[in-house]
């Protein structure tokens, strides 16, 4: 779950790291109320769910309110990247001598959290470790030692930061690694820490994305999900605890369990198909979750056939076939539907689905190469 820059930098400032004062606002009114709260020159952000605001107009100085007001009024007008914006961060225009990037993330390579620094801030760190991959350095985090000093203070040192600023930095990393820590967070990022004249750093943009898994822990944070972030059918899915993610091809998936899922979709490519979802109805699916999967996969317009692959260990087949039943009843199925049961009660699951409009699959090889062909039929028939 990506938390909007307010938000991020809401949780910054409770761990005592330095931001921008800054107001939201919803209107190109209110944004002029916070220019003159606030005073002096302010920067009006769009608050969007996507990068690249900057390049794309979100982002203007003001000189004075009426002019943030004008800003307002064009920003909130504005879809970025297909994200509309309905609000903007009204906040201090800040005077910058240097710009730091500054990140905890995951490893995958390591298995292990990861501090990131690099001299080259306020820019797309990922172009940077393509073209300068020398100008980024990073700590490997101990696990049960957490991030030490030692670590943050050879960060200030590979980025050549100011002796002087470097005690400051190194309690700003501390706390940045902590807020990830805390929130169960999968990136914590400040993008960038600027360092002004007067030798102080600031956290002028922030960015943190929460571990989707773990927001039963933090409901605080959990009820600050933008409803922006996720697709009409993404948010359904959520509503019944299933894992979906919508896709560009034209097969739908519904399978139990992630590992399943993903292999469903490789062999759905290897026989010349293209998955139109992820979707994963877990372990033990009730007729109610899977009648619910079914409704959401079908909503796509771009399905142009179903394949539906159920490995019954602690969810049982019948269950499966039972929601499918009643799924064919409230919404009418107008592409083909292929099935593959195996494991628990699928005898049972097979005998209910029988008399329905399906088509039954030996194996999972043979279910893909079905709905590849029924799509295929389904898109020349158009």
């Amino acid at each position: 779950m990506k938390l909007q820059e307010y938000q991020s930098k809401q949780l910054f400032a409770e761990q005592g790291i330095a931001v921008s004062r800054g107001l939201v606002s919803s209107t190109a009114l209110e944004a002029r109320q916070a220019a003159e709260t606030l005073g002096g020159r302010v920067a009006v952000k769009a608050q969007v769910l996507v990068g690249g605001r900057g390049k794309a107009g979100g982002i203007k100085v003001a000189s004075d309110p009426e002019m943030a007001e004008k800003y307002a009024s064009e920003i909130l007008a504005m879809t970025i990247k297909g994200y509309r914006v309905r609000k903007v961060l009204v906040e201090l225009a800040a005077d910058i001598e240097t710009e730091i990037y500054l990140a905890v993330t995951n490893d995958r390579a390591t298995c292990r959290t990861v501090i990131v620094a690099s001299a080259a801030g306020g820019v797309d760190i990922e172009d940077v470790a393509m073209t300068e991959p020398e100008k980024i350095i990073q700590e490997i985090v101990n696990p049960f030692l957490g991030l030490r000093e030692y670590q943050a203070r050879r960060l200030a040192s590979g980025i050549d930061l100011p002796v002087a600023a470097r005690s400051e930095f190194v309690g700003i990393a501390m706390r940045l690694y902590k807020t990830f820590v805390e929130c169960s967070a999968s990136i914590s990022e400040i993008n960038p820490l600027v360092l002004t004249p007067r030798g102080r750093l600031v956290a002028l943009d922030g960015k943190i994305v929460i571990d989707d898994n773990a927001l039963f822990r933090h409901q605080d944070l959990a009820d600050m999900r933008d409803a922006d972030d996720e697709s009409e059918a993404e948010h359904e899915a959520r509503q019944h605890g299933l894992s979906y993610v919508a896709l560009d091809g034209n097969i739908g998936c519904m399978v139990n369990g992630a590992g399943l899922a993903m292999g469903t979709m490789d062999i759905i490519k290897h026989f010349g198909g293209n998955p139109a979802n992820f979707l994963d109805i877990g372990g033990g699916a009730g007729v109610d979750k899977v009648a619910a999967a079914l409704r959401i996969i079908l909503k796509e317009a771009n399905v142009q056939a179903l394949l539906i692959n159920i490995f019954g260990g602690i969810t049982r087949c019948d269950e499966v076939a039972q929601g499918v039943l009643e799924a064919m009843r409230d919404v009418q199925i107008k592409i083909p539907v292929v099935v593959r049961l195996a494991g628990t009660n699928e005898e049972e699951g097979r005998k209910l689905l029988a008399g329905a409009d399906i088509i039954g699959a030996a194996s999972l090889a043979d279910g893909a190469r079905k709905a590849v062909a029924a799509a295929t039929a389904s898109e020349l028939s158009r």
